[in-house]
């Protein structure tokens, strides 16, 4: 099962398959007793997906049993013991793919031209990715963060590395016995293509950067690099090598900062768009506005959920979960809706938007 996303990965997921394109979702728990339910539920949706498959004319026998087989092979590769709060399986005539996610997802089971993405990308906007920059005199390390997990990455050609003179180098940095290292024009220079490398990468994949180092190699990545100017500087040597939950450690406190900060700005935001008229507030006049492409800036509680179905009016209602034309997960449509126009999404604590219905946008016009 995969944990990570990336916009690359999205995007193509994304894109149109050949009928049918198979989607999956299934809230899952992460512990006992209600995990034990969840292998019984994944053999339930599937014997669904089977049979809408059997029933469509617009599928022939041959597309029929190869999705069925990618359908088995992804179930398969499901590892239960794993599970987050969410699981989707896309399959198709020609490939499967597995996606455990910190974020509940309704049951369901879809038949289309395309994979049903919104929870991906609801989940991948909630997690606030970011990346880690790790820096020794002989090696820096990109490591890619999502919430608590990180791992290392290999874009734009990191991790980076040059032989030292000095085998005890990232040994001294952890100590602080680094009084010229990072003098070196060498190292500098090492420092100068490890920041244009990471340019390549913010490009491609933008999010928040922390760079992580001896105060000397930080104070040099500031003289030298473009790239990295963003970043936020954590005194803290001999994570090049890892481990990568040492990593998370390490910038968790500068992330929760961060998060704190980002969360009080949308507030704020709201509150100066309200006086401006600028404003729309409640999943009803946030959906409407979003599919007009109107939100700049959206705003939304981590955890609110909320199952709704269209009235006469086209107005959104609430629903029961058990309600044909229910749409359960409407809040991860507006925050795909909202991303696809370009707005900024931001998630915020549970509680914090309680005056605003839980969601709330700032409008462009």
């Amino acid at each position: 099962m995969d944990t990570s996303l990336t916009p690359t990965a999205l995007a193509e997921l994304r894109e149109r398959r050949p009928y049918p394109a198979v989607s999956l979702t299934l809230p899952t728990h992460r512990r006992a007793p209600r995990n034990a339910e969840d292998s019984v539920r994944l053999r339930n949706v599937l014997a669904e997906a089977e049979r809408q498959l059997d029933r469509d004319p617009g599928v022939t026998r041959a597309a029929r049993e190869e999705t069925r087989a990618q359908l088995a092979a992804a179930v398969e590769e499901t590892d239960l013991s794993l599970a987050l709060d969410g699981l989707v399986i896309f399959a198709t005539v020609a490939e499967h793919h597995v996606f455990a996610l910190p974020r509940t997802v309704p049951e369901r089971v879809v038949l289309a031209d395309s994979f049903l993405t919104r929870n991906l990308v609801a989940a991948y906007a909630a997690q606030r990715p970011y990346w880690v920059l790790s820096l020794a005199a002989d090696r820096v390390t990109l490591w890619s963060g999502s919430g608590e997990r990180v791992t290392e990455a290999t874009a734009g050609g990191f991790p980076m590395t040059r032989t030292v003179d000095n085998p005890d180098a990232e040994r001294e940095e952890r100590i602080g016995d680094t009084p010229s290292t990072f003098r070196d024009e060498e190292v500098r220079t090492f420092l100068r293509d490890a920041d244009a490398a990471l340019h390549t990468v913010l490009a491609q994949d933008p999010r928040p950067l922390y760079a992580t180092g001896a105060d000397a190699a930080l104070a040099l990545l500031a003289d030298t690099g473009t790239a990295s100017a963003t970043a936020v500087h954590i005194p803290h040597g001999g994570l090049a090598q890892g481990p990568p939950d040492a990593v998370a450690r390490t910038v968790a406190p500068a992330r929760e900062t961060q998060a704190r900060q980002h969360a009080a700005a949308a507030i704020a935001a709201l509150d100066d768009a309200r006086g401006r008229r600028a404003f729309a507030g409640g999943v009803d006049e946030v959906w409407s506005k979003v599919t007009d492409g109107r939100v700049h800036r959206l705003v939304v509680e981590e955890n609110y959920r909320i199952t709704v179905r269209s009235a006469d009016d086209d107005h959104l209602v609430p629903a029961e979960d058990d309600d044909p034309e229910a749409r359960h997960d409407i809040v991860d449509e507006i925050v795909e809706q909202a991303l696809d126009t370009g707005a900024d999404v931001t998630f915020v604590p549970d509680d914090a938007l309680a005056d605003h219905d839980r969601i709330a946008a700032v409008l462009r016009y």
